[in-house]
């Protein structure tokens, strides 16, 4: 790492090694430097607000013979403990005066947003300076790649013949990441050079693979099935993309059939003449190279996801010296089984609004259980080299007061996914067979986790008939449900992995299964200041209000409810003025919704999680 030694360590930020390739200023190197020594402490993502306030740009040297600052050391701690000294609104100002330098290093591709979700439809180039503020950025795989061989320029090895299909696939799947790449800074970043760039870059790879194949003379599989199949070049990446997928056991971005469209258009206009390449009459479909399943979202609507055959998977790698199984995908794995709803983390672990208490004891869970944490314990003989991250967590409180969500916020900062089971169904589904089936929802995660090569977080929800105080008595009903008890404290015992049960009934919960938890993590109602700023995450944010937001939020945050009914309240609010020919959000609207809600005795009733996305709801019942 000899470039990135010398970029962290050279005093003068203008004299490293890679300085001449980033053509930015002295004060944009440093903002980069800065972003580098986060990335060391484990941070890829910083606010922009506090990535100025590191860089020490705005701090005046004198302002007045009572303001100076005297020390690099006072210097430090104004920027580093802003409730210890609070900063002057001279101060302030003059860090958004150099939001133009984060700015300018969005456009020139060295860094990016680490959630486009809100920008999407315009692009970085038509956002405005201080709508950067509340963004986290991150460092650019070209920053990266800059870091790490002191150049942008793609270098390939000497043209060789292709051994096997392996190294053809190898080949193929990185011109897939290069297109990927591709799509993502054309929709996003207004920089022409990057984009020529890795135009440059595909075009370069793309006749690197056509002289190895020239020079190759055994046969290979996968490329005579697209010559013998007639694939056109947006058919032939269309494949790649989704068996990168298979290979690769990816998170499912390339099963998405608008996904798949945006890798092959460059336009609007050519994502919605595109759409016929993954129609029923196409040829990828006519001739089955792909196949694809229906499933109903939220809005009803029906999405498509597409995926290879299994034969067709077995035609390519039949010819494999090594015969090498390829990965399966966490959706194909969950594809043949009823017991496991996959939940996607989106929402992170930071923003999530929560008691002060609980959210602490969560970021200390998260801290025992970091890569760099285990690797010690492991040096040091406490932790068995064998096994992984290993946590089982309990979390119990009243309905609607964020354990789900807190469960998928952990699993996003573990970088994992989440299987879901419905503990409320085990007795309805499997009536007489409690006991057998309970095994098998272990052994079933057991062997997702075996194909897909990885364990996802395991979320028991509302665990409650699991957890319960076991009952002493004759009858032959309650005499099974104390064998499922059974039979599950055994499962948790022998479990290896994250697993999190919630519950709502923590003063029935027996003794025996509270001692197989690591950790036990309250959850408790909002108080009057975090309902407010939950009522301030959930408001739509480019609504109308009667009254300004923040002053609605702090009306509506008296109202006792919990963070799952003010989401449900605004939700049902949001529909109601969307109808109105003047569609303004008042007070009462809420307030009349309100006491409907709480009228429905909302927390008798079955806990209902809610998880909020900008602009957007969505129900989980």
């Amino acid at each position: 790492m000899r470039y990135l030694r010398d970029f962290l360590t050279k005093k003068d930020i203008t004299k490293t090694l890679i300085y001449p390739h980033l053509k930015c200023s002295k004060q944009e190197g440093i903002i980069l430097r800065n972003m580098v020594n986060a990335l060391l402490e484990g941070e890829s993502e910083v606010g922009v607000f506090e990535l100025l306030q590191q860089c020490n740009f705005a701090v005046p040297k004198q302002d007045s013979a009572k303001n100076t600052i005297e020390t690099s050391k006072e210097r430090a701690l104004l920027l580093t403990k802003p409730n210890e000294q609070k900063k002057t609104l001279s101060q302030k100002l003059q860090l958004i005066d150099h939001l133009m330098l984060i700015k300018s290093l969005l456009d020139s591709g060295w860094i990016r947003l680490s959630d486009f979700s809100y920008i999407k439809d315009s692009g970085i180039k038509d956002i405005s300076l201080l709508e950067l503020l509340p963004f986290d950025v991150c460092l650019s795989p070209s920053f990266y790649t800059l870091l790490e061989k002191g150049s942008l320029r793609f270098e390939f090895p000497t043209n060789a013949p292709y051994n096997d299909h392996l190294e053809y696939l190898t080949d193929q799947f990185l011109r897939i990441n290069l297109l990927g790449k591709l799509s993502f800074e054309t929709k996003n970043s207004s920089n022409a050079k990057v984009t020529a760039q890795i135009s440059a870059q595909i075009h370069s790879l793309e006749e690197h693979i056509k002289a190895r194949l020239n020079l190759t003379k055994n046969e290979i599989s996968i490329h005579k099935l697209i010559n013998d199949c007639h694939l056109s070049p947006k058919e032939e990446i269309i494949f790649f993309a989704l068996l990168k997928e298979e290979y690769y056991g990816g998170d499912g971005y390339y099963r998405d059939m608008n996904n798949l469209i945006e890798l092959v258009s460059q336009s609007e206009y050519d994502k919605i003449k595109n759409r016929i390449l993954l129609d029923e009459k196409s040829p990828l479909v006519q001739k089955q190279l792909l196949d694809y399943g229906e499933t109903l979202n939220a809005f009803g609507g029906i999405v498509r996801t597409f995926f290879i055959p299994e034969e067709i998977l077995h035609k390519i790698i039949k010819d494999s010296p090594k015969k090498r199984q390829a990965k399966v995908s966490l959706a194909t794995a969950l594809e043949d089984q009823e017991i496991f709803e996959l939940l996607e983390p989106k929402t992170s672990f930071k923003d999530i609004i929560l008691p002060k208490a609980t959210k602490t004891m969560l970021e200390s869970i998260l801290k025992q259980v970091d890569s760099k944490v285990i690797a010690r314990l492991k040096e040091w003989g406490i932790r068995d080299k064998n096994k992984g991250i290993e946590a089982k967590i309990l979390f119990y409180g009243a309905a609607g007061t964020g354990k789900t969500l807190s469960a998928q916020g952990i699993a996003k900062a573990l970088k994992k996914p989440i299987l879901s089971f419905d503990c409320s169904k085990i007795l309805s589904m499997y009536v007489g067979e409690s006991e057998k089936n309970v095994r098998k929802i272990f052994e079933t995660y057991k062997e997702i986790a075996k194909k897909i090569k990885k364990e996802p977080v395991l979320l028991l929800d509302e665990a409650d008939q699991f957890l319960s105080t076991r009952i002493s008595s004759i009858s032959s009903a309650e005499k099974m449900h104390n064998q499922m008890q059974n039979i599950f404290l055994e499962q948790i015992e022998r479990f290896s992995g994250v697993l999190i049960a919630t519950t709502n009934l923590v003063e029935m919960i027996d003794s025996a299964f509270s001692r197989r938890f690591n950790y036990k993590i309250e959850f408790k109602r909002p108080n009057i200041q975090e309902r407010e700023l939950l009522w301030l995450k959930y408001l739509p944010k480019n609504a109308a209000y009667k009254i300004p937001a923040e002053s609605l939020a702090k009306e509506l945050a008296h109202y006792d409810l919990s963070g799952a009914q003010i989401a449900l309240v605004i939700k049902n609010t949001a529909y109601k003025v969307a109808t109105m020919e003047d569609p303004i959000f008042c007070k009462d609207d809420f307030v009349q919704a309100i006491k409907r809600e709480m009228q429905s005795n909302f927390d008798g009733q079955k806990s209902v999680g809610f998880t909020f996305e900008p602009q957007e709801f969505s129900q989980k019942s």
